[in-house]
């Protein structure tokens, strides 16, 4: 476990010591970004460390409101809820949706949060990771249930994009509801940023909902779901995850106010990582590392030996990169160097992670 001494920027001080940071998920910088601190100062001074009191009670603020108008603006929703983390929310729409359902159809390599989420008493299918032909498989066989679909958007460890427009295509014909998880995909993917269904040219499907998280691209912290005024109300009215949980404080909320703001404003934030992305993913690919090639800033180098792939992070380390060697409760196929491009991440930090990667592959190979 790394202790970090420093802000989590494109580098970090651990020990006392500069390292390249490509770890982490604050794609776009906004984490560190003077506008986000400015707010979350301002907020700090003005409302304190926590309202300390559950949004039904005392807890709800004029700042959790205007959030909440954001993010439904944001998101072309008619309303937005947001609470204590992104983590909750799978959870939260699936007890919100309770009763339009009777089966879970899940992927294989789905967020923890997904199987922790489904209701007790809820039967869960697992279709192979990324594969609608064997979603339909499971579909067919179980005509008589009313299925529920659930994804990740862009998945956390490989940076593999969901096929949502093929998934959705089957909720469709199966009379299904889908939910998106968007972690790792709101304020990355789209033409404005507002995730995988913008992607696929989805944003306005029926029955179809979104999960997400704040502490991702968009640099605060916080779960939230946009939807209809009638899904939204039934959270805040009947959900006790949210009824009995503190708020959010203020200083998060302002930053999540503040991100928002730079990622509508700001284009050329997404623009600038797509094409660091790229040019990571490039250079890993012309290296003949196993990686995956979607357009995302999650670039994994992928072995199949566990002590490889410890042994590359610890190298990079040596050589004052920190890009980890995952161990997360998600099963996949390989062991996996997860590599994030960032925003802020100057084109001499790029070049130079590729110096040492092509130093080790000359020393070790690529298998």
């Amino acid at each position: 476990m790394l202790k970090v001494q420093s802000k989590t920027g494109n580098y970090i001080t651990i020990h006392g010591e500069h390292y390249s940071y490509f770890a982490g998920n604050d794609y776009l910088g906004l984490a560190h970004h003077p506008d986000v601190i400015q707010a979350a100062t301002l907020a700090l001074e003005k409302y304190g460390i926590s309202f300390s009191a559950s949004r039904q009670t005392t807890g709800t603020s004029e700042i959790h409101l205007e959030l909440e108008q954001l993010l439904a603006r944001f998101k072309t929703r008619q309303d937005a809820v947001v609470f204590a983390t992104g983590y909750l929310g799978n959870r939260l729409l699936f007890h919100a949706l309770k009763g339009q359902y009777s089966t879970v159809f899940a992927d294989a390599q789905a967020h923890p949060s997904i199987s922790d989420g489904v209701p007790g008493g809820i039967p869960s299918r697992i279709y192979e990771h990324c594969n609608p032909n064997h979603l339909e498989d499971l579909l067919k066989k179980n005509k008589k249930h009313r299925p529920l679909i659930i994804t990740d958007g862009i998945f956390a460890l490989t940076g593999k994009i969901a096929p949502v427009d093929e998934i959705y295509s089957l909720a469709e014909k199966y009379n299904a509801l889908l939910i998106v998880d968007d972690a790792h995909a709101t304020g990355v993917l789209g033409k404005n940023g507002t995730g995988t269904p913008e992607h696929f040219n989805l944003q306005n499907a029926k029955n179809l909902y979104q999960s997400e998280t704040m502490s991702k691209a968009l640099g605060a912290y916080g779960g939230f779901i946009a939807a209809d005024e009638t899904l939204i109300q039934s959270i805040r009215s009947k959900s006790t995850f949210y009824g009995a949980s503190t708020a959010l404080p203020p200083p998060l909320v302002a930053a999540g106010c503040a991100s928002l703001s730079l990622i509508q404003q700001q284009p050329e934030l997404r623009e600038k990582l797509k094409k660091n992305a790229e040019l990571i993913r490039k250079g890993i690919q012309n290296m003949e590392f196993h990686t995956t090639g979607e357009g995302t800033p999650i670039i994994p180098i992928l072995f199949q030996s566990r002590q490889k792939t410890k042994a590359l992070s610890e190298y990079l380390k040596e050589n004052h990169i920190v890009a980890p060697a995952v161990d997360y409760p998600v099963k996949t196929d390989n062991f996996i160097i997860r590599i994030t491009a960032s925003t802020n991440h100057t084109t001499e930090q790029i070049e130079n992670l590729l110096f040492i990667l092509k130093k080790w592959r000359e020393k070790y190979g690529t298998h």
